[in-house]
């Protein structure tokens, strides 16, 4: 293990670097453009051995890691905003061959107007294609979870999308862990698939198919979506006895006694936690739910943990226009059979790097008897 100040980019590469991919196709786009450049260099300095392929577009990018991972090979690639919806359609395809493809966002607002500060509208957009998401809160988290992406998509065989905030995480410097190369191959065995195009064994990918073979290939996506939490706690539990570092699908802080939660994803989890000590402070007996996993998206878990909080404070980053926000969406489906259920404020926290101060959190909170539970609320 090695302890060093890394950027949020940095650590994303290092931890891609101990994964060992054998292709990394990528454009570069602020705020994602360190990741791959750090890549690049470990490359051509020999660090890494593996084929860095320099595309025109993102829409290439995600073309040419379709191609690879059909092939066979371990496959990362990087994006952001504008990139990751160019890339939309193939993301469909690389969803449907089941190819477990490791694609690292840096969170960041859509156009128009232009923008380049983090919001999560970019992810939220892509959430029903068929990819593992995750969001990640901390550099170190980042780092831990490309290696856990590549664990969990190759038992699946589904993609793996993982989320930092862009600049916020990606351009901070944090302390980070780096695991050595020999603790990462304990948990990250060689990729060996099963099915892959070659010519001693030729098998067709992304062929035509009819309405009931179409509509059950859909259904075993849904089904190994809901699966894979096997998977995903097998990879926490076998990463805690190799490194030391829990992680779940979610994240509690103060919960057990607490009246009020705040519902939240992704680097502004830090800020909500330091709001909740101070609200704790003034006797306000507020905590923390921070989802990690978004797809597949963990209702049993979350209901269990919020269960006993009479009201709720869904913090999201992203609007679903004409609905209510992205995050909010699912809390509310996950708690609609159930038979106690908190109040559900849905609060538009944060679009296009709109800063989010700790005295906005507790301001929340005092004054959250005040708030109209029944439309979605927009921060001042």
């Amino acid at each position: 293990m090695i302890k060093d100040m890394l950027l949020g980019s940095e650590a994303i590469a290092e931890g891609v670097k101990l994964a060992k991919p054998k292709v990394i196709p990528a454009y570069p786009i602020t705020p994602q453009t360190h990741v791959i450049e750090v890549l690049s260099e470990m490359i051509e300095k020999g660090e890494l051995n593996a084929k860095f392929i320099r595309v025109e577009s993102e829409l290439s990018a995600a073309a040419a890691a379709l191609g690879a991972s059909s092939a066979g090979v371990r496959t990362f690639t990087a994006t952001s905003s504008h990139g990751l919806a160019l890339m939309h359609e193939i993301l469909h395809w690389i969803a449907g061959a089941r190819l477990p493809v490791v694609l690292l966002n840096a969170n960041r607002a859509i156009g128009s107007p232009w923008n380049i500060w983090t919001d999560q509208t970019d992810s939220m957009t892509q959430k029903d294609l068929g990819w593992l998401q995750l969001y990640c809160e901390t550099a170190q988290e980042a780092l831990d979870s490309i290696i856990q992406a590549f664990y969990v998509a190759e038992k699946v065989l589904l993609p793996f999308m993982v989320m930092i905030d862009g600049f916020i995480l990606s351009h901070t410097l944090e302390p980070v862990i780096i695991p050595s190369q020999e603790d990462v191959d304990r948990f990250l065995p060689e990729y060996k698939p099963e099915y892959y195009l070659n010519v001693e064994n030729p098998m067709t990918f992304g062929a035509a198919a009819k309405g009931d073979i179409f509509y059950n290939l859909r259904k075993d996506i849904q089904k190994t979506m809901e699966n894979s939490f096997y998977v995903i706690n097998e990879a926490h539990k076998k990463f805690k006895e190799i490194f030391g570092r829990e992680y779940g699908v979610i994240d509690c802080y103060r919960l057990d006694d607490a009246e009020i939660s705040f519902v939240v994803t992704g680097a502004l989890t830090g800020t909500v936690k330091v709001a909740v000590d101070k609200l704790r402070d003034k006797g306000i007996r507020a905590g923390v739910l921070k989802i990690r996993y978004f797809r597949p998206f963990p209702k049993r878990e979350i209901v269990k943990k919020l269960k006993n909080v009479e009201k709720l404070i869904v913090l999201n980053r992203s609007v679903n226009f004409g609905s209510s926000g992205s995050i909010t969406t699912e809390i509310k489906d996950a708690f609609y059979y159930e038979e106690n259920k908190p109040v559900i404020y849905d609060f538009i926290i944060s679009l296009g790097g709109k800063e989010v101060f700790v005295e906005d959190i507790i301001e929340l909170a005092e004054n959250v008897d005040k708030l109209n539970k029944n439309q979605i609320l927009w921060r001042a």
